[in-house]
């Protein structure tokens, strides 16, 4: 059998996407390749990244990326992701389907052990799939779930009422919202307002210690973790600096050893990597990427035009962006199918090349002339959590008004985004951002299907756009489970997303992270941002 270290990336995904579940795809249990050194136990380690604190440290259903990496700390799933982009069991030792994708038999490991010292069974899981992830965590794969049940204690099974495809439901059971929560801790209350939200209780490798607002969370090392020896690092703490400069700061004395999630403006990554205190690294993002948006409000006049949607874009220049405001880290976006997803992309899609004049052109043709040197004016939202984002609303301002559309434009802290984005609809173009895993679902149906109107739930589909053939092209990708049909359907879905363009990534981002360069296996999982950091050690 050929080993799974013999793999590229692409065949693996391409194996895991065509549901192969012999050990060369998924590599169940099999141990992970040797470190060159041998890990060194002991030391403390600070972590950050390019956000704000979070209200709680576990928000079911989502909450952004804050408490998504407070709790993935502390709180486990059933499997994850690697750097080699392979499924690896965590809380689940197999997952394996039926012949007709409607029933999955879930085999979970033994002597696992709560952080309060109870055991970690079926029941759980159970609970979890049936109160926690269909109803609460967005899981569009569990929406057709039926029923789950205990076979024994440490087998589940899980029964929908559709067929699922199966790299899309171990790609879910592996993703951002499908952490497992104690069911003798919740169970009978309120999953979303639970006091324990803020003091959880996991399986992971570290456990609660203390939260200090304003300030920082310090985590305990896990003495009974189920991965013998692990953690290596004695204590974890995550800090929240109030500005980027000062994460930068940080990073120059040691304070901080770890910061993701590009954690300051790309204009100061060179100075800090040449200080030979900080490493550079772009792995740990291949299962979510990253993009800057442009979101039309089909609720606007003008904007909710198609022909005007598809003229605007020709105003754009995204290579200018990428070499001026990201500093070249990052290409041109094609579709919301991101060039770097070796199974789903493809770049047979409508373009729109950086084109004044025929951008003028199509907006003449669309009966919106120059009058007096304007056309007409919108509202333009920059989302300024990222200094890119508030650079990039100057230049989108420019370049609009370079065709004849006057802009207003306020950038805003992300507070007032969330709110006017995503709960008022207040904008006719707003810059925003997202991540997207390989998986496409999950992204394609949160932003740009009618179920993903949700108001006031943040990071879904805010324009507005409702499409009944959009609707009917990706419900038929949640239940196809031949992975060549599959692949056709998603190519089908990136060219009618990008003729429609409701939804409009311009950049694909580079994100990145910063670490002090004694720290050691940090990009083992292929999501960064959510790893459990029960692998990483400090070096002498």
């Amino acid at each position: 059998m050929t080993q799974p270290t013999a793999l590229s990336r692409r065949d693996v995904l391409i194996r895991s996407a065509a549901g192969l579940t012999a050990a060369a795809s998924y590599s169940w249990g099999l141990p992970a390749q040797a470190q060159a050194t041998a890990p060194r136990r002991g030391g403390t380690l600070v972590i950050s990244w390019g956000g704000l604190e979070p209200q709680a440290l576990y928000v079911p259903g989502g909450g952004g990326s804050a408490p998504y990496q407070t709790s993935t700390k502390i709180l486990e799933r059933l499997l994850r992701i690697d750097d080699k982009l392979q499924f690896q069991p965590v809380l689940a030792e197999s997952v394996t389907p039926s012949a007709d994708f409607k029933q999955y038999t879930i085999k979970l490991r033994q002597g696992v052990k709560w952080h309060d010292g109870k055991d970690f069974t079926a029941q759980d899981v159970v609970f979890n799939a049936l109160q926690h992830w269909k109803p609460i965590s967005a899981g569009i794969a569990l929406k057709a779930l039926t029923d789950a049940k205990a076979v024994d204690s440490h087998t589940v099974l899980l029964t929908f009422q559709t067929p699922v495809p199966e790299f899309f439901l171990k790609s879910t059971l592996a993703g951002a919202y499908q952490l497992v929560l104690p069911r003798h801790l919740y169970e009978g209350k309120d999953i979303i307002t639970n006091p324990a939200n803020n003091t959880p209780v996991g399986t992971g490798p570290w456990k609660y210690g203390q939260w200090v607002r304003g300030s920082h969370v310090q985590y305990q090392r896990n003495e009974q973790y189920w991965r013998q020896g692990q953690p290596y690092i004695d204590k974890l703490i995550v800090r929240w600096w109030a500005d980027a400069a000062s994460r930068g700061a940080a990073l120059e004395t040691g304070e901080l050893g770890l910061a993701y999630s590009s954690p300051v403006p790309a204009r100061d990554i060179d100075r800090l990597v040449k200080t030979g205190k900080v490493t550079l690294e772009t792995r740990g993002y291949e299962n979510a990427a990253w993009t800057v948006t442009a979101e039309f409000n089909q609720r606007r006049e003008h904007v909710k035009r198609r022909e005007v949607r598809q003229a605007i874009l020709h105003a754009i220049n995204r290579q200018f962006i990428v070499d001026t405001i990201y500093y070249g880290r990052g290409k041109p976006a094609i579709s919301p199918i991101f060039s770097s997803n070796p199974i789903f992309f493809t770049d047979d899609v409508p373009r729109y090349a950086f084109d004044p004049k025929k951008a003028g052109a199509l907006l003449d043709a669309a009966g919106l002339p120059l009058k007096d040197g304007k056309r007409f004016s919108v509202n333009l939202l920059a989302a300024a959590w990222f200094e890119e984002n508030a650079k990039l609303g100057q230049y989108l301002k420019q370049a609009l008004e370079d065709v004849g559309i006057a802009v207003k434009l306020d950038s805003v802290d992300r507070a007032t985004a969330l709110k006017r984005i995503y709960s008022d609809y207040d904008y006719d173009i707003a810059i925003s951002n997202f991540t997207a895993p390989l998986e496409p679902v999950p992204t394609v149906t949160q932003y740009f299907t009618t179920d993903g109107i949700v108001r006031g739930g943040a990071f879904r589909n805010a324009t507005g756009f409702s499409s009944p053939e959009m609707d009917a092209l990706v419900g038929r990708i949640t239940v196809e489970t031949k992975p060549q049909e599959r692949k056709k359907l998603v190519h089908a879905f990136a060219k009618l997303a990008s003729t429609e363009v409701p939804l409009v990534p311009l950049v694909e981002i580079q994100a990145f992270t910063l670490a002090s360069k004694k720290l050691h296996n940090f990009t083992s999982v292929a999501d960064v941002q959510g790893g459990s950091l029960d692998d990483v050690w400090l070096g002498a």
